[in-house]
């Protein structure tokens, strides 16, 4: 029973989305009850806690991280979705700050930084999150950052990663760019 609900939540996923969840797929015929416990990993991040850009700025970080295709691109769809305007999304992808706006800017260095280990960089931009948004914020911006890994991660550990693709935005190819975490 439980495989058949997590097969159908899957079909679900790849009809609504445009995505190969193959890998899932590979789980669910593993371990029903590890795909289960797997799957709530996107409901840990608090959607409200922080604006949706500054989520997605932080998720895309993460994903970008890991994945130079269809993960970021589903991470692209579902954060157009949450209505994260296009632009913002196109600046985040081509690590243009200035473009971005505010608070995924903000989100975005703050996630780098958290990344490359610079604390330097990160100690600030975290006082200026908690400022902003509270701990709620800064909780779900590091579980957005987290969880944007995580999927791209086991898709690869599980052989199903396969050369980057292009990114589109409403329709529009959009070029990533994959500079150093440095900040």
């Amino acid at each position: 029973m439980l495989r058949t609900l997590l097969a159908r939540q899957i079909d679900k996923l790849e009809r609504r989305w445009g995505y190969d969840a193959g890998y899932m797929r590979h789980v669910l015929a593993a371990s029903p009850a590890s795909l289960l416990r797997f799957g709530m990993v996107s409901g840990m991040v608090d959607a409200k806690a922080a604006p949706a850009a500054a989520i997605a700025a932080a998720k895309l970080v993460g994903t970008l991280a890991e994945d130079c295709g269809p993960c970021t691109q589903i991470v692209v769809d579902m954060a157009g979705a949450e209505g994260v305007a296009p632009e913002v999304l196109r600046a985040i992808l081509a690590g243009d700050a200035d473009a971005m706006g505010q608070d995924a800017a903000l989100a975005w260095r703050f996630a780098r930084a958290s990344l490359a280990r610079d604390l330097e960089a990160a100690d600030p931009l975290r006082d200026e999150v908690v400022r902003r948004w509270g701990d709620r914020g800064l909780v779900a911006l590091g579980l957005a950052l987290t969880t944007g890994r995580m999927y791209p991660t086991l898709k690869y550990a599980l052989g199903y990663g396969r050369a980057c693709s292009k990114v589109t935005v409403a329709g529009i190819a959009t070029p990533v760019v994959h500079a150093p975490l440095a900040a």
